[in-house]
């Protein structure tokens, strides 16, 4: 047997459609002395002719409520045959209808005195509802046969009263009741079937019963026509008067419409997604989890509530009432309860001696362990409340803490402060966090300040792009004359340290900038304006100090020299030149006096590294990039008579690359606090506005070089040649080797959590010293523009370098990143906090889905796992990538594409 197959209704992307074909029937016509005493009937139509103009609405209706509005036929005029043959497509799809959707057909006809039902001259000739589903669910298709019932407007309720299949004896009345029909009801079943494709086809014998059918009916119509004569004779002797309808014949009616629905391949059954309904339990903390419940009490129903009162065994319909917002929200009587016990021991007399037993001690330390992102029961946050006094020793509490208070309650507020102030020193990682969105409370953010004042200028720095944007989460006045420093602890302590330390004012100037420079809605005028009172009050700030004056005159002088820099990238990005004549015209531009920089005095720090300072510019050195901005490579000569080359590019926002070089900085640093040097040295890149950025330039070459100018083995080879060394393993020297590996380890891990996207050959870069390292990062937290993209980029050029999957350099290399990925995962809050500072500062991967930024991250780093666990599930990461084809052929697919493109 051939397999069943269907198709479910919640899949069918398309409108419901209905064809109306032809009306079937007839009725005897109204005596003329009918005609004579209600002289209203002779003007509607169908009393007039027995062919008269009709029009056909169809409305979708579903649990007796309309779904949509009626559609209706054009205007047709009929000679012999009431014919439409016209699709009617409704405003409705049939993935949007429920099971208990049917069609409201209604036939209009016209009189000018209107009648009962009528909607201005416009009164029912008759109607019928067809539901769109059988009794087993599935869609009707194909011809349907609707019975119509005269002078009614089709209803469209769930229990009808016009339904399109009437009852047998309404079914039958004024037909004859004998074997002909039953036999011609029969045959109209099949011819059905086989219109369908149910029954087998033959052509000759299907002729032939057509032939006899077309016969029968013709037989089975004339004597139809001679008993319904037999009953007009019998009606003309009755009194016009009997019947009660004035617009209705004397005789009973016989009317059927023939409608067409769409025909499919498959059976359509009816599908919807149902969504499960949240527990209405509320989950008891494992303090109260040994609580021994009672049973639910035995209710007595009274009589008529939920039973038939005269079928005893017969259960009648019970009604549930479902509140969605009984999970939702906390239990009344629960937070009336927890509002009662806090206010109890406000002043905390009791619970400042007051103890943890071990058990309750060992829910506290899973709590403690909790991410950022978890958040507290009630249940919970009283358990924490209960023993915040006790909690005061332990650093990781704080936040748990805070997160526990309610902060609208004046009184509990006040003695969360007071709190506050006798907590032990918190890590950095957690006074992150206080500065994030979630944390309005002015005393809990001075709180974190404090804890940041301890950080020195290098620590500082590498968390600046996040405190820059946690600016925007204070409460900092606009008005003029109102300093920044009497509303923000933050903004206070950030300018008061960038005012001695150049560096740290460099970068705080420039990220003020861009912020100031964002003009999208996603930053808002309130903002821009914000940043711009911050900026004011540092200058301001700045100049006060000895040096402040320079110090200021210098940051002028940068913004210079990037305007000088962004107005020859415009231009050369604009030109249709080659790429050649661009060079040179570059080239021409800076060797120009005219552009002051030839000649920088005095030296001028550079804005992409303060502590490299630069007193001109090697015109011979310039490069134009062949892509679609055509970034420009620049060499300038610094005091230490080297040359220090930077990229420039504008039309591109380089905050996404900034953010992920800042987090490489970030994560190269505690790597290296673990005694684990993967020899990483980031790039410098900083964005100078939100279309314009700088890039230190690092002498390399990417695989795609490397792999077009040597065949076999082309990165061992790229290194042999630079790093010689007949005695070293592979023929090269072993420092060379073991950066590569170290190198290869660190950015295989880091890129894997961070989920770096778009990974090709040629985005992977090698320096001659054995550096190994990304750029391009347009894609993050798991985006990539390609399908099947690997989860970690490990090419075949990287692994035959180390020696094969075989060899002992290749599993020092996976030793290394176990021991990354396992001291990563330790500073997870650290990083997660990082990432949930930086939700609102329009970088383009992380406003896609900014709730679900975080959780990206975090899910990389698989918190849930133990470290044994976690290594695991790295392992089979590297192992599946190592043996996957996809990556190989999207390089092969890339090479071809930038081939084609050259």
């Amino acid at each position: 047997m051939e397999p069943f197959s269907f198709a479910t209704s919640d899949a069918v992307d398309f409108p419901v459609s209905v064809r109306i074909l032809n009306l079937e029937g007839d009725e005897a016509p109204i005596p003329a002395s009918t005609l004579l005493e209600r002289p209203e009937l002779q003007y509607i139509g169908s009393n007039q002719n027995p062919h008269s103009d009709l029009y056909v609405t169809v409305q979708v209706w579903a649990g007796s409520k309309p779904l949509t509005v009626p559609i209706q036929t054009a205007y047709k005029s009929f000679r012999a045959e009431r014919k439409w043959y016209e699709w009617l497509e409704l405003p409705i799809k049939y993935s949007a209808i429920p099971l208990n959707t049917c069609l409201a057909i209604t036939l209009w006809d016209l009189s000018p005195t209107g009648g009962p039902g009528a909607k201005g001259h416009a009164i029912p000739f008759g109607g019928t509802t067809f539901p769109l589903f059988d009794r087993e669910n599935q869609l009707h298709k194909g011809r349907q046969k609707c019975y119509i019932y005269r002078h009614m407007e089709a209803d469209g309720n769930s229990v009808s009263k016009t339904p399109a299949t009437p009852p047998k004896s309404r079914a039958k009345k004024g037909a004859l009741e004998d074997k002909e029909a039953e036999e011609t009801e029969r045959m109209d079943k099949l011819f059905k079937k086989h219109e369908m494709g149910e029954l087998p086809r033959a052509d000759w014998l299907d002729q032939f019963v057509f032939r006899k059918h077309e016969k029968r009916g013709l037989q089975s119509a004339r004597t139809s026509m001679k008993a319904k004569a037999a009953q007009r004779q019998q009606a003309a002797q009755r009194d016009a008067t009997q019947t009660d309808n004035p617009s209705s014949s004397p005789e009973p009616s016989d009317f059927w419409i023939n409608i067409e629905l769409p025909r499919f391949d498959f059976p359509v059954v009816f599908a919807d997604y149902e969504y499960p309904p949240p527990s209405l339990q509320h989950p008891l903390s494992a303090s109260q989890s040994n609580i021994i419940l009672k049973p639910p009490p035995e209710v007595q129903l009274g009589p008529g509530i939920n039973r038939d009162d005269d079928d005893e065994d017969n259960m009648g319909r019970l009604i549930h009432v479902y509140d969605p917002e009984v999970d939702a929200r906390d239990n009344p009587a629960e937070s009336k309860h927890r509002r009662l016990v806090r206010t109890q021991h406000r002043n905390g007399i009791l619970d400042k001696d007051l103890k943890p037993n071990a058990k309750v001690r060992d829910e506290l330390n899973i709590i403690m362990e909790y991410s950022p992102t978890h958040i507290l029961s009630p249940e919970e946050k009283d358990l924490v409340w209960k023993f915040r006094y006790h909690l005061t020793r332990n650093k990781k509490a704080l936040t748990k803490f805070v997160k526990s208070v309610n902060w609208q309650d004046y009184s509990e507020s006040r003695q969360a402060v007071q709190v506050l102030g006798k907590w032990t020193d918190i890590d950095v990682d957690d006074a992150l966090e206080l500065l994030g969105p979630t944390f309005d409370n002015a005393a809990v953010r001075s709180f974190a300040v404090e804890r940041l004042r301890k950080a020195d200028n290098n620590e500082l720095l590498l968390y600046l792009l996040q405190l820059v944007q946690a600016l925007k989460y204070e409460h900092i006045s606009t008005q003029p004359g109102h300093e920044v420093t009497q509303d923000s602890s933050l903004a206070q302590f950030l300018i008061s340290r960038a005012v001695n330390s150049f560096t740290l004012g460099n970068y705080l100037w420039w990220y003020l900038m861009v912020q100031c420079d964002d003009k999208s809605d996603d930053q808002g005028e309130e903002n821009r304006a914000i940043y711009g009172k911050i900026a004011y009050d540092f200058m301001a700030e700045l100049v006060k100090q000895p040096d402040g004056v320079e110090t200021r005159q210098t940051l002028l002088r940068q913004a210079e020299w990037i305007a000088i820099l962004s107005r020859i990238s415009g231009e050369i990005k604009e030109s249709n030149e080659s790429i050649a004549k661009r060079t040179e015209r570059v080239k021409h531009f800076l060797a120009d006096p005219k552009n002051e920089l030839v000649t920088i005095d005095p030296p001028l720090p550079l804005p992409l590294d303060p502590s490299i300072e630069i007193i001109g510019v090697v015109p011979e050195d310039t490069i134009v990039f062949k892509s679609s901005l055509h970034p420009i490579k620049v060499a300038f000569k610094t005091t230490s008579g080297r040359k220090y080359p930077i990229l420039f590019k504008t039309g591109d926002d380089l905050r996404q690359d900034q953010l992920v070089i800042q987090i490489i900085t970030l994560m190269d640093n505690l790597l290296q606090k673990e005694n684990l040097d993967l020899k990483l040295s980031p790039y410098k890149i900083l964005a100078t506005s939100t279309s314009a950025g700088l890039s230190q330039f690092v002498p390399s070459m990417t695989f795609q070089g490397i792999s077009s100018k040597f065949r076999s083995n082309p990165a061992l080879s790229y290194l042999k040649q630079n790093s010689p060394d007949s005695n070293g393993p592979y023929g090269l020297r072993k420092e060379t080797l073991d950066i590569f590996i170290k190198s290869c380890a660190g950015y295989c891990v880091i890129t894997y959590i961070l989920g770096v996207g778009d990974r090709h050959l040629d985005n992977l870069l090698l320096a001659p010293d054995g550096h190994f390292f990304h750029a391009d990062f347009g894609y993050i937290l798991g985006r990539d523009p390609k399908p099947f993209a690997p989860a970690m980029k490990l090419s075949k050029e990287m692994v035959d370098c180390m020696g094969g999957p075989n060899s002992d350099y290749y599993k020092q290399f996976k030793q290394y990143c176990f021991l990354a990925y396992s001291a990563l995962r330790k500073n997870s809050n650290l990083i997660l906090n990082l990432f949930s500072l930086m939700v609102d500062a329009n970088i383009p991967d992380i406003k896609l889905e900014p709730d679900k930024a975080v959780l990206k991250v975090k899910d990389r780093f698989h918190l849930e796992l133990t470290e044994e666990e976690a290594i695991r599930h790295l392992e089979r990461i590297i192992d599946d990538n190592l043996n996957a084809l996809v990556p190989v052929v999207i390089d092969k697919l890339h090479e071809l594409v930038q081939a084609f493109r050259a």
